[in-house]
């Protein structure tokens, strides 16, 4: 796999500056059931990188020192971890709320047929990839069979409440383009997504969450085999929109790998980019129990326009919805 940070590392994107953190994400490991082609992570079935429990104590710890209202699981499949529901338990005990970035054919996986009841019992919200509502892209991009294994998981969840109205449970769908190209509307492809997914199905669903592809791992290795890494650079840099700074996910949100490291956002911590604080080289979560990090510096390169380009992309989706609720609100 050939490595894109020679060529992020130099960069003129802007400075960002964190704001107080309402959100832990964790890195369970890199073990999944998946190989998808634009996995940031690198994820797969050989993968051996699993979080231990004593790196889940710090971050419950962290959760109440810091009074961080949601801690968000991702992988790899998070599941996969043998202390996941033993993590996601004591999580809910404290009050946080528990956020799983599910592949949802994890569902259909030996030992994880009581996988959707457990994440019912406990309110947890889903967010779940599922890049198109055509068989034929789905398994282009993550295998075959993928497609329907995917909708087995949706009707599994849908049957414990999840997307359905008045429920109190959140199912998030996320789309990530084939290629190298911006994702399309947000609202209008949600719409798209709802009425296909119901008319087809019978599936329902919270929200669609459109996410551009990182220039890194996977899918960055696969641009610069293919002559495509320059041109998508200059995509991403074009589209930039300064107004989406506001709302990058790293402003209100540090991530923690499996070894409990901290990084700026899921994505510095693929490219091995250390947290943006004074302190030298990388910074351990057990480090910053008692250090509040608001105002301090957050790490960029150039994969953040990733972030920034055309309506904006983050965990929750696209920014531009999201400052445009800001927006109404205040005023």
């Amino acid at each position: 796999m050939r490595d894109t940070f020679p060529l992020l590392v130099k960069t003129n994107f802007p400075a960002v500056y964190r704001a107080r953190i309402d959100t832990l994400q964790a890195n369970l490991g890199y073990r999944c059931n998946q190989s998808c082609t634009h996995c940031h992570v690198a994820a797969g079935p050989q993968r051996t990188e699993e979080m231990s429990w004593e790196t889940m104590e710090l971050l419950l710890r962290y959760l109440k020192l810091r009074q961080v209202a949601a801690l968000d699981l991702t992988g790899g499949a998070p599941e996969l971890n043998p202390h996941f529901r033993t993590l996601v338990t004591r999580a809910r005990n404290q009050g946080v709320h528990v956020m799983d970035r599910c592949n949802l054919t994890i569902l259909s996986e030996s030992g994880q047929e009581d996988l959707a009841v457990f994440l019912a019992k406990h309110a947890v919200e889903i967010t779940a990839s599922l890049p198109c509502y055509l068989e034929e892209n789905v398994d282009q991009q993550r295998g075959k069979g993928v497609f329907e294994s995917s909708l087995a998981g949706l009707r599994q969840l849908n049957v414990q409440g999840y997307g359905q109205p008045g429920s109190g449970l959140t199912l998030n769908l996320v789309y990530n383009p084939l290629g190298p190209v911006l994702p399309p509307d947000q609202a209008g492809l949600e719409t798209a997504y709802k009425h296909e997914l119901l008319a087809r199905y019978g599936i329902v669903f919270s929200r669609l969450l459109a996410l551009a592809n990182m220039p890194i791992q996977r899918f960055g290795s696969q641009l610069i085999s293919k002559g495509q890494f320059a041109p998508y650079m200059d995509l991403l840099k074009s589209a930039h929109r300064d107004e989406n700074l506001d709302a990058v996910m790293c402003r209100n949100l540090i991530s923690v790998d499996w070894q409990g490291y901290v990084y700026d956002c899921d994505f510095n911590q693929m490219l091995k980019l250390p947290l943006g604080v004074s302190t030298p080289g990388h910074t351990h979560l057990g480090e910053l129990l008692d250090l509040d990090l608001t105002g301090t510096r957050i790490r960029v390169a150039d994969h953040c326009y990733g972030c920034t380009a055309g309506q904006g992309s983050s965990c929750g989706g696209a920014l531009e919805s999201t400052l445009t609720s800001t927006t109404a609100k205040a005023a």
